[in-house]
């Protein structure tokens, strides 16, 4: 598995994870869901990812996304 697949797998389950607490516990958990798109969206301008940067260093093979 590639570190692009790893992180849009990590960012849809956090995603899905805070809109499900966001619905079941506090409407602040939507603040989580909205972070990890602003940082999507970051990532896609500037091709920065502090997630793929830790995958990168335990050694994970790089995908087409993050180099």
């Amino acid at each position: 598995m590639t570190i692009d697949r790893i992180v849009l797998a990590f960012a849809g389950t956090v995603v899905l994870l805070g809109l499900l607490l966001g619905v079941l516990v506090s409407p602040w958990w939507l603040l989580l869901a909205a972070f990890v798109g602003l940082n999507l969206l970051q990532s896609a301008f500037t091709g920065f990812c502090p997630l793929a940067r830790i995958l990168k260093s335990f050694g994970f093979k790089p995908g087409a996304a993050f180099c």
